[in-house]
Order: C-alpha cells, then structure tokens, then sequence
C-alpha cells in the first residue's frame, strides 16, 4: 500500500495530517509485510525538541510516520494547511488502536522500555483488553547509553522472538533516538508511544476527556508532576504559539531540515 502524502511542516519538524484509522491502517500494513516503519506521535514537547536539536530535527524529519499527538499540533496543520482534521491522534489512543488490529491479526509485539515494576502490570493489563494479543518478548530500559555492538544485539533479540510490531516507551526524545537507531536493525514497524505504558498500566492518571479536547492535558499532567514538567510547559507552550505565528504570518520560513537516516553515535536504551 503506497502511503499517501501527508506531511506538513510544523516549525519545521515534518507531521502527517492523518487519522487513526490511516495510522492503524499503515502501520499494520508495515508489520504484515515486514517493513522498516518508523513512527512516533508528537505533542508540542517533541516538536519543540526538534526545533531546538537541529539533529533531532532531521531525524524526526526522516520517520515514516509522525501523528499529531496533541491538540495544539493538530491545531497548527488546520491552521496553517487546512488539514480539516477533526481529531488528534493520541500515542496512548493510537497504541490500542493497534494492538487491537495485532491482536485480531495475530501480529506479536513486543515492549520495550520503560521500567520492570510498569511492564509487570502492562502486560496483564494488555491481556485483559486484549485476550488474543500476543505478545513476544518484554525488556525494560537499561536507563544508560548503548554500548558498542548493542543496537545489534537488541535487534536480534527482537527478531529472534518472532515480534512483528515494537512499542517503545522510553520518553521523549530517547525513544525517537532509539526507534531512529534501531530501523535500520528491525523489519518491523517500530512505535514511540511515549507515556502509553505508564497510562496502560495504570501507573497515570488519564485527564478528563473536556481537558483532553479543549488541548488541556498539559496542564492536568503539570498538576501530576510540577517539579519535572513546568519548564517543558511553561516555556515551550508559548515558545510554541509565539513560532506558530510567525510562521502563520510568514515573518519565520521554519524551513523543515533535510530527514536524516544517519545513526547517532550514542543514544539511550
């Protein structure tokens, strides 16, 4: 199935105008051909990450597929491109989305990332909502750099258990960084879920679904965790708009840097 066309640059870093049944349908598609397919789901945080790490920027810029994960992001391809999407496409939302379409196909997946305790209740949360889902391997993050030789390593583990999908669940950036490394390893779609395993095991509070809509849940996440996030959201959200604007206005080009396949020297795992 050939992708359609739908990229757009927001501040420069490259998001699709998609939905979730085009999402699901192109990265299921990906896993039952057996393709390298790399995705993530980006909010205002991970675009603004790529605005600031150039790097990065290229390398988000070479994925084969980046949602708009939070309002505000879906906000800027209506405003900027006429996109006319009606919704989000929520990492967390977009993740069951796919399991469910693994579970019915008989895709095994596997989790990475995360911490032992988390993944402990993931996966019987997961075989809870999902009794046919299987699931072939699990391994928590390492909380380090990779080691010489490991990126190999790690994928042949991944494809040594007969996994068609990977989660991955390290955070953002680390887990673009990882999905980016290990594409090149993995004839598999690769997924950056970002806080999907925590929010599925139950480890998170889901906001309500008016603060959800109305592009709040940087706020209720703040109320959850002031000390780590409140710089990430009271200076990146209105960094965001303020760049927004300009390039609305064309005052800024935001010219989106070339995608990048090169793999970094270093990055978490």
């Amino acid at each position: 199935m050939d992708a359609p066309v739908t990229k757009r640059s927001v501040l420069g870093v490259l998001v699709d105008a998609t939905t979730y049944a085009d999402a699901t349908g192109r990265i299921i598609d990906a896993a039952e051909s057996g393709r390298p397919f790399a995705v993530t789901a980006l909010a205002v945080h991970g675009v603004m990450e790529g605005v600031h790490d150039k790097a990065l920027g290229a390398r988000l810029n070479s994925f084969d597929l980046v949602t708009p994960d939070g309002q505000p992001v879906r906000w800027a391809l209506n405003l900027l491109y006429g996109a006319g999407l009606d919704d989000r496409v929520y990492g967390p939302t977009l993740t069951l989305k796919v399991l469910e379409r693994a579970a019915a196909t008989g895709l095994p997946i596997y989790l990475y990332g995360s911490t032992q305790p988390t993944l402990d209740r993931l996966v019987p949360a997961l075989r809870t909502m999902f009794p046919d889902i299987k699931i072939a391997g699990v391994e928590a993050s390492k909380f380090r750099a990779v080691e010489p030789g490991e990126a190999e390593r790690i994928a042949e583990r991944i494809t040594a258990s007969g996994a068609r999908i990977v989660l991955v669940g390290l955070g953002c950036p680390r887990q673009e960084i990882f999905t980016h490394a290990l594409r090149e390893h993995l004839s598999m779609p690769l997924l950056a879920v970002g806080a999907a395993f925590d929010y599925h095991a139950g480890g998170l509070r889901k906001p309500p679904p008016w603060m959800q809509r109305a592009g709040l849940e940087w706020l209720w996440r703040l109320g959850l965790e002031p000390k780590r996030l409140w710089k990430r959201y009271l200076l990146l959200n209105p960094e965001y708009l303020a760049r927004l604007a300009a390039q609305k206005v064309r005052v800024w080009k935001a010219a989106p840097p070339q995608p990048s396949r090169d793999a970094p020297a270093t990055f978490p795992v």
